[in-house]
């Protein structure tokens, strides 16, 4: 597991501990690719090879529409929700080549396929789309299998509390107009996209490869969605 911030990978030990697994922590910046090469290395250190790779790193910080976004917000945005997943994907490719096998599990976005305001995260998450299916079609003769999430309106700190105190909405408020918008009756929790994750890292899933999965109550499969699949809180 690597973080940029120990601490938060630290609480989760005693869990990983708990259910019988091994856990080890790294700090790295995923925008630097020594780092992300150092994730592969410090792992086959660790356990001797590389059986997932699990890319669940992204922001939308500063972001805005395509005539009001800062150069800086979408670099900033492109480097790690885009360009760190592909290099991590580089430096751990070359070890499940060489072992003839691995899963590879990208976290993306619906963002990427419905009708959304905030430019670069959109663009980054499109990107991750098409970075799977490009790793699924050159990796399958090694072995490799590479499959896409598509998170819709999940609550996690970063979707309610960082909207809620930026939009200036009580947080049971910006839930209750979430889960509006959902055709299941209630947005996500993280567990539903860690399901998916583990599934499609699972052995069970092991004739699954280039797929891109919605985990979003049913919202991308609205016909003509838009903005307002999102709340409107973005405008």
């Amino acid at each position: 597991m690597k973080l940029r911030d120990l601490k938060h990978g630290h609480e989760g030990f005693p869990r990983v501990q708990g259910a019988g697994g091994v856990c080890t922590t790294q700090h790295a910046d995923i925008q630097k690719e020594g780092d992300c090469e150092e994730i592969a290395r410090s792992c086959v250190r660790a356990f001797g090879r590389i059986d997932i790779l699990h890319n669940n790193v992204g922001i939308g910080t500063h972001d805005s529409s395509i005539v009001r976004l800062d150069t800086a917000a979408w670099d900033n945005i492109m480097d790690t929700n885009l360009k760190g997943m592909a290099l991590t994907c580089k430096h751990v490719l070359p070890v499940m080549r060489r072992q003839h096998g691995g899963a590879i599990v990208n976290v993306s976005s619906i963002a990427a396929i419905v009708s959304y305001p905030l430019i670069a995260y959109k663009v980054s998450k499109a990107g991750a789309n098409a970075l799977t299916l490009l790793i699924a079609s050159t990796g399958a003769k090694y072995g490799i299998r590479a499959n896409a999430i598509m998170p819709g309106l999940i609550n996690t700190p970063m979707a309610i509390e960082g909207h809620s105190t930026a939009l200036k909405v009580p947080r049971e408020e910006l839930i209750r107009r979430r889960d509006a918008q959902v055709p299941l009756g209630k947005i996500g929790t993280a567990w539903d996209v860690a399901y998916a994750a583990l599934f499609l890292a699972s052995d069970e899933a092991g004739f699954i490869t280039g797929a891109i999965i919605p985990v979003d109550g049913g919202q991308s499969g609205q016909v003509g969605g838009s903005e307002d699949a999102f709340g409107g809180l973005f405008r």
